[in-house]
């Protein structure tokens, strides 16, 4: 390689007179270790450059790079990123992969983008914070062997504290149920627990930490959660005090909401907290790509894939019905249209178009039509429910608008 010849080597072929003797170069190459080729080059460049340019080794970059990324599709990457985080999401370069993906573009890896991140300036490193191989995660196999509960607080627009409850299922990472509250009691854990039984059925376990209103067994006192759960056959488990990796699920989800809520105006009132809890719980659900989940899926298809666990024994009556197996048949979210004009309803993308692009929008649905009206109320579509299994509708789907 010419770039590994020492500059002294170089400055001796410089100088190496411009008609030697029969075999003088090929002697040289010899004592060297260097070859015929290399020797001649470093004489070109002397020739071309000067003597002294020619002693210093040049730029190991190729002249091209068939397989470098293509520069137009980073600055999209870059642009997805940024628009993930205005809108209160995961933004890191997996998030980034899963949004671009299911916005039809073929993007680079994450390897790849990690690196273009980086060098453009919007990633601070972190040389410190273990890999994303080190986790060790302990899963439960089934759909409600065991719920997480936890409280994190929140401040209203006027500066009011309250808190918000939220309980998710270990296995699929789904959220059964949020609640607004003005304290951590007793009553709102009980409230926002019931409310998620008459959703999905009762759970085998309820994990929480150690807090007054939630599991105070360590401290030597029975909550009214615990005995409430203990009544429907629950068993109530919590952590060890000042260890809230037992509780890393919901601690996780935590952030996740409060990023979302951060970048939406605040709410004024309590209800107005939980309209906006109960949006992104259905936007967490069924359309944000899970990154640990298998195949970084929703939490409501990780819910789908797997039976969920027997309802436990009341420890004084029969077991309870079995948990509801199908959503509610009805419903309505708000959303926003996709820079490529689609939006997602359980997994199944509808193509409205790009001319919609970036418009938010409120999707209605019942047991046989959805319904995409824009912000003014005017219907921009609407489109057969789509059967199990459905990823896409496009234009070709659509039904004639009133």
């Amino acid at each position: 390689m010419v770039n590994s010849v020492p500059p002294d080597v170089r400055w001796a072929i410089v100088q190496f007179p411009l008609d030697p003797p029969r075999g003088a170069v090929s002697r040289f190459c010899a004592e060297h270790g260097i070859s015929r080729r290399v020797f001649y080059k470093i004489r070109a460049a002397a020739r071309r450059d000067g003597p002294v340019p020619a002693t210093e080794p040049g730029s190991r970059r190729p002249r091209s790079s068939p397989s470098r990324t293509d520069q137009d599709l980073l600055d999209i990457a870059l642009k997805t990123r940024t628009w993930l985080r205005e809108q209160g999401l995961d933004h890191g370069p997996v998030s980034v992969v899963d949004r671009m993906r299911r916005d039809g573009l073929n993007p680079p890896s994450r390897a790849t983008l990690a690196r273009w991140f980086a060098r453009a300036g919007h990633v601070r490193p972190e040389p410190r914070k273990r890999p994303r191989s080190a986790n060790r995660r302990f899963v439960y196999p089934c759909p409600n062997a065991c719920w997480q509960l936890d409280a994190t607080d929140w401040t209203l627009a006027d500066g009011r504290r309250c808190v918000i409850f939220q309980l998710i299922d270990d296995h699929s990472r789904l959220a059964v149920a949020s609640r607004a509250a003005w304290g951590e009691t007793g009553n709102d854990a009980i409230a926002v627990f019931d409310t998620a039984v008459r959703r999905h059925g009762v759970p085998q376990r309820l994990l929480s930490d150690n807090g007054t209103a939630l599991n105070p067994t360590r401290r030597g006192v029975t909550g009214r959660l615990v005995e409430h759960v203990r009544a429907l056959g629950v068993t109530p488990i919590t952590g060890k005090p000042y260890k809230p990796t037992t509780q890393g699920k919901n601690e996780r989800f935590h952030q996740t909401l409060h990023k979302w809520l951060n970048a939406r105006p605040p709410a004024r009132t309590l209800p107005e907290l939980q309209t906006l809890l109960d949006t992104h719980d259905a936007y967490y659900n069924t359309q944000r790509p899970h990154q640990a989940l298998p195949g970084h899926i929703t939490p409501q298809e990780a819910w789908d894939a797997t039976a969920p666990a027997d309802p436990p024994t009341p420890p004084d009556g029969p077991p309870l019905p079995p948990p509801p197996t199908r959503a509610p048949a009805d419903g309505t979210t708000t959303t926003t249209i996709s820079p490529t004009g689609r939006i997602t309803w359980r997994s199944c993308e509808l193509y409205l178009g790009r001319p919609h692009a970036d418009t938010p929008v409120t999707m209605t649905w019942d047991q046989t039509t959805i319904t995409v009206t824009g912000p003014d109320g005017t219907i921009l579509a609407r489109y057969p429910r789509p059967a199990p299994r459905t990823r896409y509708l496009g234009t070709k789907n659509r039904l004639p608008t009133p």
